[in-house]
This record gives C-alpha cells, structure tokens and sequence, in this order.
C-alpha cells in the first residue's frame, strides 16, 4: 500500500499538466480575485463644465482632481459637447457648475451644481455620484467651519442611459458577451479535440485539404448556430427584461457575428494545443471564463484594479465587446463612436486565425 501511495505521488509529480491542475489554477485565481474584486472607486476620468469659472468652482474641481478617486480629463465649453464625451466612453462623470456660482453661494446661500454619470454601469454610477457628493461637502464643510461660507450648494443628480439604474442594463451585455464567447470558443475547441481522440484528424491533416479549409469548415456551421444563440438571446433581452436598443440593429448584429467568430477562431487555436476533450475545456474555462467574467469590465471596474490587471485587460476581446455592445444598445452609438473597438477586435480575430492555421502547418510538416 505504501509503496502504490508513493507510485500515485510520482507519477502526479511527473504529469506537469496535473500540477498545473493542482496549484497552477487555485492559486491564479486566488491573486485574480483578490485583486480584481475591489469595489473601491478609483482613476475615474471626468470632465468639467465650469461657466462660473470662479474661486469656488474651481477649488471645489482641484480637490476632486486631487483626491485618488477622479481624474479630470477635459474642460468643455458647451452642453452640447457632454452628449459625445460621454459616447467615446472614457469619461464617467461630467460636473456642470453654474454661471456665477461662487456669488450665489455667499449672497443668496444656495447656488446650482449638477453631476451627470453614465449609468449603463449603475453600481459604479452609484459609487462616482457618492464619491463626488462627499468630496463637495467635505469643502464646504471646511469652508463653513472656517466661517469663508453659509451657503450650501446642493447637486442636482442626473443619471444617463439609465435613469432608474436598472442592473439589467449592466447584467444583459456582460452575459450575452460571456455566452458567446464560451459557447463557441469551448464548442470548436472540444469538436477539434474530440477528432483528434477519435485519429480522424491524422486523416484530415494528410489529405489534400488545406490548414485554412479545414478551420474554415469547422467554423462555418459554429458560425450559423452561434448566430441564431445571439438573436435568441436577445430577443429574450427584449422582451423578458425590457431591455432598450436604441442604437442600429443591423450594426449590433455585424458586430456581435464578428465576435463570434473571434471566438470560434480562438476555440480553433485552443484546440491546436489540446490533445483531449478534457484539456480542451478545462483551458477554456480557465483562460475564458475567470478572466472574461474579472477582467472585462462587466461586473468589476477595471479602472480599481492593479496597475498589471488593467494592462492585462487590454488583451481581453470581451472588454471590447462590451464597450461595443453596450455603446450601441445604450448610447446610440455609430460605427464611428466604436470603430477603435471594432478594429481591436478584428485584429484579435486576425490574431487567432493565423495562430490556429500555424499550428496546422506545423502538423503537416
């Protein structure tokens, strides 16, 4: 008995794809959950429409600027600029203070301020409305204690893309993102490596089948049935959970099926480095789902992560869809507003197919 519990011991010892298994994995996810769920506000770009332009507006935007929660990203000049700031996506918060503002605060004791937050993300909306109200009080608080002030300015608050700050409006995108990408990723993936368990693929690779038709006509029908997925999925969007589409159906569409087939390209590359169904979905769940679900944006914001994990992020295609996704059905967004996502995307695709056809290459040589 001793000597078979130290046979199971070497042979696991010698099996790196078991240690890999064993403390590869706990520990990764470890360090990935203890950095990425941090629900502390932090490097949360905002803008300015400061019309006063007076001591009290712009102390007030100093203090906010240099505390670790904001960083002020532009000043604008007009109302109309903070519709299009806000659909570029980087700025969360713009502050609009009133002409005047200082003079009305010390002679009539009340003076307009109003904070308006992207809300396709409520939780956070939430948070940066908080964060900016308490950074407000706290100076006016100093300036009453130090008798500089009487007045009181109180935020008007308003809240775009959703007013009720509904958590389907964050929940819908984030799962369709996720759904897509692990369905047709593990499905290619798994397909491929049940080929090869089977030895059909040694018939494939030596027959006058190109690397690219193969991947090509393993893709096509993942491709199709990925499609009808999506358009199910939000058609339940729709109608279960009332989601809005206020942007182009046809360009959620073309968007969502390149995707997908970034997705199925990347269950192609999976599959050339997987010699089982087994290891094929075990990569797939851990290099898609932990990451796509932590490090996309979706439920935790990345901009609260370690400097490393936000780098991190910008290798992940989910992050980009859901920019693309939620600019679209949200924000009315034109192929114009996401287009740098878009490209990101497309390049990610380009990535993966090249890999995969690689990977074939080196087969057949």
């Amino acid at each position: 008995m001793k000597e078979f519990i130290i046979k199971e011991f070497k042979q696991i010892f010698r099996d790196y794809r078991s240690m890999v298994i064993l403390f590869g994995i706990p520990i990764a996810q470890v360090m990935l959950f203890g950095f990425a769920l941090n629900m502390n506000l932090k490097n949360v770009h905002f803008a300015v429409l400061d019309k006063a332009k007076d001591d009290y507006s712009k102390n007030i935007i100093a203090k906010m600027n240099a505390s670790d929660y904001f960083i002020l990203d532009k000043y604008l000049e007009n109302e109309d600029q903070i519709e299009r700031i806000f659909e570029e996506g980087l700025i969360k918060e713009v502050i609009v203070f009133e002409s005047n503002f200082g003079k009305n605060l010390i002679k009539e004791g009340k003076a307009n301020l109003q904070i308006i937050a992207d809300a396709s993300d409520p939780n956070t909306a939430n948070m940066i409305v908080s964060y900016s109200q308490a950074i407000i009080d706290n100076y006016q608080r100093s300036l009453m204690s130090n008798n500089a002030m009487s007045g009181m300015a109180v935020p008007e608050v308003q809240f775009k893309y959703n007013k009720e700050l509904k958590s389907v409006y964050m929940f819908v995108p984030g799962v369709i993102t996720i759904i897509l990408m692990l369905v047709s990723a593990m499905m290619t993936s798994i397909s491929i490596a049940k080929e090869k368990e089977l030895g059909t693929m040694e018939i494939l690779l030596v027959s006058p089948i190109k690397p690219i038709q193969i991947i090509i006509g393993k893709v096509i029908p993942y491709v199709i049935l990925s499609l009808i997925n999506f358009i199910i999925i939000i058609i339940l969007s729709f109608l279960v959970f009332k989601m809005p589409m206020n942007g182009s159906m046809l360009l959620l569409v073309l968007e969502s099926l390149l995707y997908i087939i970034m997705s199925l390209a990347l269950g192609i590359f999976i599959s050339t480095v997987s010699n089982s169904q087994q290891t094929a979905m075990l990569l797939s769940m851990f290099a898609l789902l932990l990451p796509t679900i932590l490090l996309s944006g979706f439920i935790f914001p990345v901009e609260n992560m370690p400097t490393a994990l936000i780098y991190t992020s910008h290798i992940m295609p989910s992050k980009w869809f859901i920019i693309i996704i939620k600019g679209i059905m949200l924000k009315n967004a034109s192929f114009m507003d996401i287009w740098k996502e878009t490209a990101l995307v497309f390049m990610f695709t380009i990535a993966f197919i090249g890999l995969s056809i690689k990977k074939f290459k080196i087969r057949l040589e």
